[in-house]
């Protein structure tokens, strides 16, 4: 197997050059010290690990080489669409919770020369004997306070205890850690701090919004209804909040999407995909999607409740303006609601008017097809059928993400009865499958 040079790999992700936080994370990776990488959220971390890893790898080892542990599944599956988008030829095998065992177990018992996976899949596989820890000679933990932060300790123990050949580690942040567990720390530890240098380039607009108690949620709909140009993400300290404000977006017009730790998995993905491909111009979550998911493009950010602590408000924050991109940021407060300490910058207050209707946001709905990549159905497959069968234009084909037995599409919301008559009875590579709307 040719190992391709940067360039060739950078082609195939259509990107021109790397950033300079990446270029630094290169060059430290490059000293076979262990590396701390510091960067906002959205600066491209993944990248700066993966490339110069990729290097390193030895084509003829059939061992498990390169080990990545994240803190959500959704973050361990952004990985693995990057790292096949390289298309480097090793191959990579992803395992966290709510994904079948035994599909997994498939797929370890052939060696990947790469894991991506959470905490407790990795740990659970290892206790299994389907990963060999001793193997591993590279470590990454992407978001790795996170996953401290949600509990995962024994787990993450488990995972350092039998790394006896392990060459060189690598933890990534979107902000500087107050402690190191033990377990975890180096003797000689190299650090690539960016975030200094973001926060002082980020096209971040703050603004300030004041209402009394009783008109906090009206408050909110005005603004919403105000700003309907791009997605926005609306954050609330706790799910019963969240679920509030979501129906109450509905009942106004707004279409939108719940995503929270009380959700199971599934409903949580679709929650994601409807947001990304624009169904749903409006994310209503909790801290959990603050940081570690894909949704690109977000172009404000509401705290409808005060994040409790300036690390929350800084990862929320970092979920817009992102690579360069300019963004907004609203921070709700009501009569005893005052701005919080760690907002020490002057911050423009602002006020939303009356709003008499909510005009509708999105011009798009999710189809969804019961088949995917276990089926052998890609995206080409997806738009031939509905260019040839459902005669939808190109402009009337969104965004398509195909999973291992689901994929989804956002078609033109105004062409979608057409085209569940028309795909009604149609197959793909001679086989039926499920078609129907997630509007």
């Amino acid at each position: 197997m040719e190992q391709l040079n940067h360039s060739q790999y950078l082609q195939r992700l259509n990107i021109s050059s790397l950033n300079a936080m990446q270029l630094d994370a290169e060059k430290a990776i490059g000293t076979a010290k262990d590396v701390m990488i510091l960067s906002s959220t959205g600066s491209g971390k993944t990248l700066a690990f993966l490339l110069p890893l990729i290097h390193r790898l030895k084509a003829r080892q059939k061992t498990l080489q390169l080990l990545i542990v994240v803190p959500a599944r959704e973050l361990a599956l952004q990985i693995e669409e990057v790292f096949r988008s390289l298309q480097s030829g090793f191959k990579a095998t992803c395992v966290y919770g709510g994904h079948s065992v035994k599909t997994e177990e498939l797929s370890l018992a052939d060696t990947p020369s790469v894991v991506i996976g959470t905490p407790g899949k990795v740990s659970f596989h290892i206790r299994k004997g389907n990963i060999n820890p001793t193997q591993v000679e590279y470590l990454v933990l992407d978001e790795f306070d996170k996953s401290l932060e949600l509990g995962f300790q024994q787990e993450m123990e488990l995972i350092f205890g039998d790394l006896s050949h392990l060459k060189q580690k690598i933890f990534t942040s979107a902000t500087k850690p107050d402690r190191f567990p033990a377990f975890a720390r180096s003797a000689d530890l190299l650090e690539v701090n960016h975030l200094n240098a973001q926060a002082t380039t980020q096209h971040l607009n703050l603004r300030v919004l004041h209402t009394a108690s009783k008109n906090k949620l009206k408050l909110l709909i005005q603004l919403v209804a105000e700003q309907p140009l791009g997605p926005t993400i609306i954050f609330c300290n706790h799910r019963e909040a969240a679920d509030r404000v979501s129906d109450l977006l509905w009942d106004k017009g707004v279409a939108n999407g719940i995503y929270h730790g009380g959700m199971d998995q599934p409903a949580r993905e679709k929650a994601l995909v409807k947001f990304r491909n624009g169904t749903h111009t409006a994310l209503v979550t909790t801290d959990l999607a603050s940081r570690g998911l894909d949704i690109p493009d977000v172009q404000q950010v509401i705290h409808y409740q005060i994040p409790f602590t300036e690390e929350s408000f800084i990862h929320r924050n970092g979920r817009t303006a992102r690579m360069k991109a300019s963004g907004s940021a609203f921070l709700l407060l009501s009569d005893e609601e005052y701005k919080p300490d760690y907002i020490d910058a002057e911050v423009e207050e602002v006020e939303a008017h009356e709003i008499a209707e909510v005009e509708e946001q999105s011009h798009w709905a999710t189809l969804y097809i019961a088949a995917g990549k276990k089926d052998k159905v890609n995206k080409i497959d997806i738009v031939g059928l509905l260019h040839k069968k459902a005669l939808l234009q190109k402009e009337e084909i969104g965004r398509i993400e195909v999973y291992d037995h689901m994929s989804y599409v956002a078609i033109a919301k105004k062409q979608l009865s057409k085209v569940l008559r028309l795909l009604s009875k149609e197959k793909i590579k001679g086989k039926r499958y499920k078609i129907g709307a997630d509007a």
